[in-house]
């Protein structure tokens, strides 16, 4: 199979049958509070890595499953994909919707194609650098509206106990700058959300590479600004907060001043 996006989108497809065909997963906490893995994420991991395999021969593998979750400096040279085989578990073993599968590929370290599916709705996002968004094939664009006159979505950071009381603060001081907030339990969900219009602006204090690397771009594509929270560009190394602006949302809200 030939290197391009639509390939990577197909071998999404397939991994998304079986998040969707999963019956009452087997749980396995992690370090963390609420941290979760299921046979199901190590399943679609194991699939990912075999069928990617063979889209780019020799490309290096980050994902969050089996052992597989740090950069390495061999990952910043050459091809890398980042793997979130269930970004979302909390949601998928409690049938919360929505989960999704999200795959990067990086080309010496930067992004270079990424693909966010939603299997329960049949929602395929995708952007190839410099490329444009895409979702089903459509492009898509972020809104040009005022956060004034727009939904914002954040996430809270579950893992790190230490973040609570910083997340809600900013979640507070943001709710009267915009018309309500929202929480889905998946950041790769949420930037595709302010990607596709839905909402002006996505934050999180603190998400790993394969939560934000493909839906990143994907947001960038469609018109975003993607920094961490200060306004810095991303790594695309390792874990970081996150700051998705949609086109309307022109500068960095005052609340998130001094946040970390």
């Amino acid at each position: 199979m030939s290197m391009s996006i639509d390939s990577i989108a197909e071998v999404a497809v397939e991994a998304g049958r079986i998040m969707t065909s999963a019956v009452r997963p087997r749980i396995m906490e992690k370090s963390g509070h609420a941290n979760f893995c299921t046979e199901t994420d190590e399943k679609i991991q194991a699939f990912l890595v075999e069928r990617l395999s063979a889209v780019v021969p020799g490309a290096s593998f980050l994902g969050e499953e089996d052992g597989q979750d740090v950069f390495t400096a061999k990952m910043s040279r050459g091809y890398c994909f980042v793997l979130d085989p269930i970004d979302g578990t909390s949601n998928f073993i409690f049938a919360y919707r929505p989960s999704v599968i999200s795959i990067a590929l990086l080309k010496d370290g930067a992004p270079f194609m990424a693909v966010v599916y939603n299997p329960y709705d049949d929602m395929m996002f995708s952007a190839v650098s410099g490329q444009g968004a895409f979702m089903n094939g459509e492009r898509i664009m972020s809104a040009d509206t005022p956060l004034s006159d727009s939904l914002a979505v954040f996430g809270t950071a579950p893992y790190y106990t230490e973040l609570r009381e910083p997340t809600f603060e900013a979640a507070k001081n943001l709710l009267p700058l915009c018309v309500d907030l929202r929480r889905s339990g998946t950041a790769a969900w949420d930037i595709c959300c302010v990607a596709m219009g839905r909402c002006s602006l996505y934050f999180e204090l603190r998400i790993q590479l394969w939560d934000y690397a493909a839906a990143a771009l994907i947001a960038q594509e469609a018109g975003c600004t993607v920094t961490d929270i200060a306004g810095n560009p991303l790594s695309y190394k390792g874990p970081s907060s996150a700051l998705c602006r949609a086109r309307g949302v022109k500068e960095i809200p005052a609340c998130f001043n001094g946040v970390l």
